[in-house]
C-alpha cells in the first residue's frame, strides 16, 4: 500500500505535480527515466504528480536535478 500524504490532493502538490509532470513532457521524459536519474521509485513520481505525495526536500531536489532545473525554478514553474 503507498504511504499517500495526509494532505492528498492539497492544491500546492497538485500544483507542484502538474509542474513536474509538465516539465517532464515537454523534455521528451518518460516517468521511469524521472525516477531512475532522480533514484526513485517510478510509482512514487507518479504520485508526486497527481498530487498524492508530500514529497521530501531531499526528493524533490533529485527530481529538480534529473529535470535540469533548480528547486527554485520548479517552484517558480508551479506557480508556489
Amino acid at each position: 500500500m503507498p504511504n499517500l500524504s495526509r494532505n492528498r490532493q492539497d492544491p500546492i502538490l497538485v500544483s507542484l505535480g502538474e509542474a513536474i509532470r509538465r516539465i517532464r513532457l515537454n523534455k521528451g521524459m518518460s516517468q521511469e527515466k524521472l525516477a531512475l536519474l532522480s533514484e526513485v521509485d517510478r510509482s512514487y513520481v507518479g504520485r508526486v504528480e497527481r498530487g498524492d505525495n508530500n514529497v521530501a526536500l531531499i526528493t524533490l531536489a533529485k527530481l529538480a536535478t534529473a529535470l535540469e532545473m533548480t528547486v527554485a525554478e520548479l517552484m517558480l514553474e508551479a506557480q508556489l
